[in-house]
């Protein structure tokens, strides 16, 4: 029987990460206009988001998944399949032999690490991976050095300076990943640098991956000029595979983080709300970034109104966020729902302090929930030992 969207909140556990089927649905028909239009492959990558339940609706639009590492390439091979690009910063020696079956396509940091597993990538049989490597644009519009990777003496990617005149033997393409919930005028400045600083080698290539960080369903993210862009550089080549990887584009303000009020602390300025959430634990971007997410009821305070700062469930004194106004006052018990909880939370969140890691839950497009999972003391006991 289908529920209210009001009363289906009173059936999901708390705290739980609940991902929206329609919402989902939303973006991927972006994701579908923009490959119908340009002559572009774009993928899931897993480091944003890798909630395998939702892969089945996902793989409908997207044309494969990137991964980082070898556990991430065994994910998206195992629950995504089709294409599997790998791209590590610096590939251990015993996990090569894991990723060769794996990966369709695997892209090196450096010459140096390619030198080092070019031989191993030719020999493998019966696929051997198109081999890649990760270029440094040398452009980011990217304002927080946690997460800007072409910041000076980066260590991601290789600068035009150091390949010299001649590509590497055996590489066939190029990862460009300069970008964070950015517009298309930065993927345009982005191709711009790469054309520039990497022309001489664009006619050798077979393919080149734009990376991620076009944040392509945000609301004023103007598609159609991404689409003229895209497009007018396949002109210019038309011998290249196009490739784009976003991550929290896909799922983009498609679901939440539900939690609810444990202690209510009054001070003088403040009132602290105690949550069976925690930020440092379920939300790291929140602090690292920093940004405040949206809380739904809630809204920036005013004079006069009391002003509630989030409290996290851990003893991490820097575990707060805030401050927000409500129309009502709070109490214990209360539920509330922190907005756009689906990219870099689940893959990120940890056990700190043995907090309860939140369930995961879906609702589908009827407004019926599904839980896919809870987790216990012996998913927090096991990763010790």
């Amino acid at each position: 029987m289908n529920q209210d969207r009001d009363a289906i909140l009173a059936t999901i556990p708390s705290p739980c990460f609940v991902l929206e089927e329609e919402l989902l649905a939303r973006n991927l028909a972006i994701f579908d206009r923009v490959q119908a239009a340009v002559p572009i492959r774009i993928m899931l990558a897993l480091k944003g988001y890798a909630l395998f339940h939702s892969f089945p609706q996902i793989r409908t639009t997207l044309k494969g998944a990137s991964a980082s590492s070898l556990w991430e390439a065994r994910l998206a091979a195992e629950e995504f399949g089709t294409e599997v690009h790998v791209y590590s910063p610096a590939y251990r020696d015993e996990d090569v032999p894991e990723i060769l079956p794996l990966a369709s396509h695997m892209t090196f940091n450096s010459i140096g690490q390619w030198e080092r597993f070019r031989d191993r990538v030719a020999a493998h049989t019966p696929n051997k991976p198109s081999a890649g490597l990760r270029i440094n644009p040398e452009y980011s519009p990217v304002q927080t050095a946690l997460y800007n990777p072409c910041q000076p003496s980066t260590r991601l990617g290789v600068s035009a300076a150091y390949l010299g005149d001649s590509l590497p033997a055996g590489i066939d393409g190029f990862l460009s990943h300069n970008l964070c919930e950015s517009d298309s005028f930065a993927l345009e400045k982005t191709i711009a640098n790469i054309e520039r600083l990497f022309g001489k080698f664009l006619p050798q290539l077979k393919w080149l991956n734009f990376g991620g960080g076009h944040l392509m369903t945000r609301k004023d993210y103007d598609v159609e000029h991404a689409i003229a862009v895209l497009n007018a550089f396949h002109d210019r080549h038309p011998h290249i595979q196009l490739w784009m990887e976003p991550g929290s584009a896909i799922v983009w303000e498609t679901g939440f983080l539900t939690g609810k009020i444990l202690d209510l602390i009054p001070t003088d300025e403040v009132v602290n709300v105690m949550l069976d959430l925690s930020f440092t634990a379920h939300m790291p971007d929140c602090l690292e970034m920093p940004y405040k997410p949206v809380i739904r009821g809630a809204r920036e305070p005013e004079a006069g109104d009391t002003r509630y700062r989030m409290g996290g469930s851990s003893c991490l004194a820097g575990d707060f966020l805030g401050d927000y106004a409500f129309d009502r006052n709070l109490a214990i018990g209360d539920r509330l729902i922190f907005e756009d909880m689906m990219h870099y939370t689940m893959v990120k969140s940890s056990m700190f302090n043995g907090v309860m890691h939140p369930a995961i839950g879906h609702i589908d497009k009827e407004n019926n929930f599904t839980l896919w999972r809870e987790f216990g003391y012996e998913d927090y006991r096991s990763r010790l030992g």
